[in-house]
Formats: structure tokens, sequence, C-alpha cells
């Protein structure tokens, strides 16, 4: 499955799920967020808006503003006040006629004065202000990360033109964007989008354009998240993180065909726990990336005292055996550790509990997948709960059933053991295009 393929598949996992408000928003946002950004950047709006600003034609609308500034737009505005006794602007005899007639008869020293004034308040600087605030507001947020030297930030908001500083000064200091009132909530209406977007001036008709792109990010329209996805200012530095996605979601999806029921999606606990559960007489609980701490679930992949080296000897055969198996070559073992999505099925009848172990490698290189079949195995052999190993007690395998273990790879151009030539194995391996057809073979074994 190719990158393109991928992000086509995301996007509609991200529509279906993510933007009906069922899966959680910061779980999305802490799988493409760079690493180096810290929490706050889990926040899905301001990771969004941090996309949003290291677009070209946000950055080069920032260039631009301050010769754009100087044809900004203002309304003359008149003031009536009435006055006694002394006169402030030009006499409105008119209205100081029928103000002392009807209110203050025989009274000369009334006088109703106009004053002229500029009204800065006008749609088109309502829209350029609500666009500056949120340039403003995401880059004091993120400037440690825009001023650093990160090979996702564009190199512009840190180069020769300084626009960091450049915009700085804009608001702190240039006079028309400070008179301009501070749009409220629900501003700009789309009334003032229309007519900002009408303007003879090229600075409001860039300022809605980039405002109205804003919002279709942030309703998550179609081009939109696939843009998101694409480009490397949020996106991980490899793919492997959004293949990792598209695996949790085949196995949200797979699970909700078996069931014909939807799950309840959790938030995600800093260290990664429970991503989603499916109730029932079965009870089937999502975990993803190396957790299900809250259920004394853990992997430790050193022997304790009892069988110091017997599953660490099962685990380097049997990895050897079924990479030798797949690859049809011989191989020397290898040793790793991995980011896993655990399944947990459980009996509310008679409380046993059944496990399914995913290991998921955006890989074609064969010594990759090599070591990815041995740490699934590893996953299987040293699975505890409450300190003790699932497997290989009871008279149960040390890798269980041959249908706990499951190592998702990228699609290999050669054809290999099919899922059925492979029933006899310790672990199943499916590729990436097989599978949304095998994975639900695989869940209704263990489920």
């Amino acid at each position: 499955m190719n990158k393109n393929e991928l992000l086509e598949r995301l996007t509609e996992d991200i529509l279906a799920y993510v933007m009906n408000g069922s899966f959680p928003e910061r779980e999305l946002a802490r799988s493409i967020k760079p690493e180096q950004l810290d929490e706050r950047f889990e926040e899905y709006e301001l990771l969004l808006d941090l996309h949003f600003i290291l677009q070209d034609d946000v950055i080069e609308f920032v260039r631009e503003l301050p010769e754009q500034l100087r044809s900004i737009r203002t309304e003359t505005r008149t003031t009536s006040r009435t006055r006694r006794g002394t006169i402030d602007g030009r006499i409105n005899w008119g209205a100081t006629l029928k103000k002392r007639y009807a209110e203050h008869p025989r009274n000369a020293s009334i006088f109703v004065c106009d004053n002229r004034s500029e009204n800065y308040d006008i749609p088109e600087n309502l829209v350029l202000k609500r666009l500056i605030s949120i340039i403003y507001r995401t880059i004091h947020e993120s400037e440690e990360y825009l001023r650093g030297d990160y090979d996702w930030i564009s190199e512009t908001w840190r180069g020769k033109e300084n626009l960091i500083d450049q915009l700085q000064r804009i608001v702190d200091r240039n006079v028309h964007v400070r008179r301009i009132r501070e749009p409220e909530v629900y501003e700009p209406t789309e009334r003032m989008l229309t007519t900002a977007a009408n303007s003879r001036h090229e600075v409001y008709r860039n300022a809605t354009s980039l405002l109205r792109a804003r919002r279709r990010l942030f309703r998550g329209e179609a081009d939109e998240i696939h843009r998101l996805l694409e480009k490397t200012a949020i996106a991980p530095d490899d793919e492997d993180t959004l293949f990792e996605l598209f695996v949790l979601f085949r196995f949200v999806a797979t699970i909700e065909d078996l069931r014909q029921s939807q799950p309840q999606f959790q938030t995600i606990a800093t260290d990664r726990q429970e991503v989603a559960r499916f109730e029932g007489e079965r009870e089937i609980v999502l975990y993803h990336d190396n957790s299900a701490r809250d259920r004394n679930l853990s992997f430790v992949a050193v022997p304790g005292e009892e069988e110091p080296s017997s599953r660490s000897d099962k685990v380097q055969q049997a990895a050897q055996e079924i990479a030798s198996n797949y690859f049809q070559k011989d191989f020397r073992n290898q040793t790793g550790r991995p980011d896993v999505i655990v399944l947990e099925i459980i009996s509310e009848t008679d409380d046993e509990h059944e496990y399914l172990i995913t290991e998921v490698k955006n890989s074609t290189n064969e010594d990759t997948i090599r070591r990815g079949i041995k740490e699934t195995l590893e996953y299987l052999a040293f699975l505890r709960v409450n300190e003790e190993f699932v497997f290989g007690r009871e008279d149960r395998d040390v890798f269980g059933s041959g249908w706990n273990g499951v190592l998702v790879i990228q699609d290999l151009d050669d054809e290999f053991a099919s899922l059925g030539e492979q029933s006899d194995r310790e672990i199943a391996i499916l590729q990436a295009t097989e599978l949304e057809k095998n994975l639900k073979m695989i869940l209704r074994e263990v489920i």
C-alpha cells in the first residue's frame, strides 16, 4: 500500500470517525504531531492552526502585510452630541432647533454638535483582524519551534525576513490594526466574509480566502484532511505512525462489522491505554501503544527465575522457523521491541480472558519483517496479567493457539504464504491489502 493509498484510507477513516465526534481527537493529534512538540499540541485545534500558519499562502500574506496595511479602509462616522452653553464641533442647526423646541423651550444655550471620526470597525477590517489574531496567537504558542532547527518548519518563518518579529510589530504598533476592535466570538459572519471577498482591496480578499480555507480544515472536508496528512508540516518524519493508525482504524471497523454495534471510544491517557470498548456478552477492549496498565497487563521480555531460558529459547526457535517458512530461506535470529495493538476479550459468564497482540511494521524489508516476527513472539511469550504468564500455563502453548499474534506489514511484490498456509504457525502475517479481508477471519477465532 503506497503513501497515496494510505492517505486516502486514513482520510476516509478520519471523516467517518473523528469528524463525527466518535473517535477521540486527542489520540489523532498525538499520532500525527512531530515528536518534538509538547503536550499543548495534542489539542487537535491548536495542531490544526499550526498546520494552517505553516502553509505558503499564509506566510506570503504575513510577508506582504506591512505594505497592504497602507491601503486599509475606514468609514467616516458622524456622532451627534447635545451641549449646553458650549460648542464642540459643527452645529447641526436643524437638530438644535428641534431639540430646543421639544425639550428645552426658550433655552438658547442648547446646541446639537456633529463630530466626524474615522470608523475602523467595518466588516472587511473585522475579517482582517480575526485572521491576524489567529496567526499571532498560534505563533505565540509555537514560537520556540518556529525559531528552532526543525526540518518540519518552513524556513521562511526563521529566515532573514524575521516574519515573526514583523508580525509582532504590526500587532503591537500598527495604528490601523490597533484601532480595529477585537471581533466577537461569532465574528466574522458569513455576510462579513462576503463583503470582504468582494472588496477592491487585495488584502481583504486574501484574508477572506485564508479564513475560509481554515474553516474547511476545521470542518474536516476531505481535501483538507488529505492535505493535513500529506504535508510534512505536522505529519511524522516517516509513515510508520500513519500506517499504525490505518491498522488501528481497520481493527475498529472490523469489530464493528462483526458485532454490528458501535464502540465506546475513550480519550487516551498519557500512558496510552484504552482506545475503544465493545459491550456484549463477551466484552472487547482495544488498547493502543504498549498499554493496558490499568488492566494489569504487562510485557516482560526477560524471563524470571522460573523457566529461566525456555521461553526465550522458544521465541528464538519459532521466530527462525516462521521467517524461514515465509521467505523460503534460512535466517539468523535478531531482537527488538515494538509498539503494539492489544485486543482483550472478556467473557462475563466465566470471567475468561483472551488476547490478540498485533505488531505493525511499515516495511517490506526482510530483516525488519523478521524482527517483527520475533518481537510479536516475545510479546506473546512474555504477556502477563497480574505478573503471571498468560500463555504456557494449563497446557496452553507459550504462544497461544496460533491466532493470538498478528504481524501486519507493507505489501510485498512477490507472493508469500497465504493465511491458510500459515494456519499451523504460532502467529499470522498479513500484508496491508490483506488486512481488511483476513482480519475478520482472525478475529472470529479469538472472539
